[in-house]
């Protein structure tokens, strides 16, 4: 072997021996790895900006050096695209009920749910795609029971009632909907990828043909159900309702990440779902049932996206509409950038709705170009997102040899 490739294996051996390295990183050493990839990225970013705005024409040029305009100022973006998504809590007079802030909060809201539902799939090695498409199912299934159960009941007893019968009907659809995929990975050793892939454009399709030929609101040309009454909505608490963003909603996306924390963590099934995530040889050996498990996590994994769907419903639409924006899609970005973990779903989910909701203010507040905003939101996820992506690799990396044998099934408290 040339000397050559004695360096190019050394360094291969040096990036995975980085990349294993990175799983043993404590929560505070992984937040800070994360806050500085986000400074990187916004000096990444201020480039892309400055040489964006010398390149750009423009009839009122934020700077001129040497005969030479600039059009875009990078301070006056990120300024918008991280306080504007506050609300410009420096300025005098700040108050957290403000609108946009509300936006902010509003889309953080129905992504932990998706982010929590690719979370949990991921946790027991399942590539669950197809969380788009339970949300849908869940989002009709509870828009449709909703309607159905509404004029039985009115007022308080009728919030209180529908609400939570609401969430559980969206459940039970997205989780029957996440069983199939999870039946075929187990039962027919079909590639989960593929197939909730493929769910996902039957559930669009399928709600679009039911939406159009049985539930469609006759008064209207959109393709929707007819609104829900107003006591079947969640209430707004202290925000204005024309903003579409409920505080109960959110602190019902808190009690899941607890659930689905102390499951994961501290429940027998939830050693279960990790063991066969981390180590699925070990986990067979140690006398846990792969396909159960499969199908269990693939059915949570649907009725969290099912919930999430529910929540848009009741809080943000106050109906059913086709053509949901892509929540489940970014499930899948908010569980990486979170290390697949319940708690971390909160402030990844929090990040991705101001980077969301800051989008629209510096589409308004500046004369950038929605598709330079669009680069630079995916730059920050990017740079954020891999140190967690390579800490996942390093996971996979990490020969089995190099952590201790999982005792069998029901020792959840080992962790």
């Amino acid at each position: 072997m040339s000397a050559g490739d004695g360096d190019g294996g050394g360094r291969i051996d040096r990036l995975r021996d980085s990349m294993v390295a990175l799983t043993e990183a404590s929560a505070g050493e992984r937040f800070l790895i994360a806050f500085a990839a986000l400074a990187l990225s916004i000096l990444v970013g201020t480039g892309i900006i400055l040489v964006s705005g010398f390149i750009a024409t423009c009839r009122t040029p934020v700077l001129t050096l040497g005969g030479q305009t600039l059009c875009y100022d990078p301070v006056l973006v990120f300024d918008r695209l991280f306080l504007g998504a506050l609300g410009d809590p420096l300025s005098g007079g700040w108050s957290p009920l403000n609108p946009q802030f509300a936006v902010t909060l509003r889309e953080t809201t129905v992504l932990v749910f998706t982010g929590l539902s690719v979370a949990l799939a991921f946790r027991a090695g399942i590539f669950n795609i197809g969380t788009q498409g339970q949300l849908v199912v869940g989002a009709l299934a509870s828009a449709l029971a909703v309607l159905w159960v509404a004029p039985l009941l009115s007022g308080v007893v009728g919030t209180v009632v529908l609400i939570p019968f609401g969430l559980f009907v969206g459940a039970v659809g997205g989780g029957l909907y996440g069983a199939i995929p999870g039946a075929l990975k187990a039962y027919a050793d079909a590639n989960e990828v593929i197939t909730t892939i493929m769910l996902n454009f039957v559930a669009s399709l399928v709600a679009l043909y039911l939406i159009n030929a049985y539930f469609g609101d006759p008064d209207s040309a959109a393709n929707q159900t007819v609104p829900l009454p107003d006591y079947a909505t969640f209430p707004t608490v202290l925000f204005d309702p024309r903003l579409d963003f409920s505080l109960l909603a959110l602190l019902v996306a808190f009690v899941f990440v607890g659930g689905v924390y102390y499951l994961l963590e501290h429940t027998p099934f939830g050693y279960d779902i990790r063991t066969s995530g981390l180590q699925p040889e070990a986990a067979e050996y140690g006398g846990i049932d792969s396909a159960r498990t499969v199908v269990a996590s693939l059915t949570l994994s649907g009725a969290l996206g099912g919930i999430g769907g529910a929540v848009y419903v009741l809080m943000v639409l106050g109906n059913f509409q086709t053509g949901i924006p892509s929540y489940g899609f970014d499930g899948i970005t908010v569980s990486i950038l979170a290390g697949n973990h319940p708690i971390g779903a909160v402030f990844a989910a929090f990040l991705f709705g101001v980077l969301k909701s800051g989008s629209s203010v510096v589409d308004f507040a500046t004369d950038v170009p929605p598709q330079l905003v669009g680069v630079l939101r995916g730059l920050i996820i990017l740079f954020v997102a891999m140190p967690e992506f390579f800490r996942m690799a390093g996971r996979r990396l990490a020969s089995p040899g190099d952590g201790e044998t999982p005792a069998p099934a029901g020792g959840a408290d080992d962790d």
